[in-house]
């Protein structure tokens, strides 16, 4: 199973910079990134971030990364919607995609098909999980509303109404 996604990270990061009463601007030159990486970091779009540069972030707002071995094994909803979408295309959506959709709400067309194939035909079990794993890292509601927009574009709308109504 995976730790701490990006996006966990980037959520837990704005979440004690507002408890700090501090701005992006503010922790980014303290850390020695830009605001922007900031940014894109706290709203889960930042692609990629090293150790160095973490660290540096959760040193200005009194965090620390710790590394731990994994004690429980609990269901990694975004692997398994991505398994899901994935299906027999031979482009693959990876999960950083995948979450990228959720999060924004906007698709590369290069990935409709998939994100139709996930909303379409993936087991409920797993599109409530996903929507509740990815919300986690949101503002409350921005996840299921994002869903309903995607779906909306895609014409899958009449199922994801279904399931969203118990998310």
């Amino acid at each position: 199973m995976r730790g701490l996604r990006l996006q966990e990270l980037g959520y837990l990061i704005r979440k004690a910079r507002l408890a700090l009463g501090r701005t992006q601007a503010d922790v980014a030159r303290a850390a020695g990134v830009s605001r922007t990486t900031m940014n894109q970091l706290e709203n889960g779009l930042f692609p990629d971030i090293g150790v160095r540069k973490a660290q540096a972030i959760l040193d200005q707002l009194d965090l620390e990364l710790h590394v731990r071995p994994a004690h429980r094994r609990r269901a990694d909803y975004v692997l398994m919607a991505r398994t899901a979408a994935n299906g027999s295309f031979r482009g693959k959506l990876s999960e950083a995609e995948l979450v990228r959709v959720l999060l924004t709400g906007r698709i590369a067309p290069r990935h409709r098909p998939h994100m139709r194939a996930l909303l379409a035909e993936a087991p409920l079990a797993v599109l409530k999980g996903l929507v509740h794993e990815v919300g986690r890292w949101a503002q409350p509601g921005r996840v299921v509303e994002n869903v309903r927009r995607v779906s909306e574009a895609l014409g899958t709308e009449r199922r994801t109404r279904t399931w969203l109504k118990d998310t």
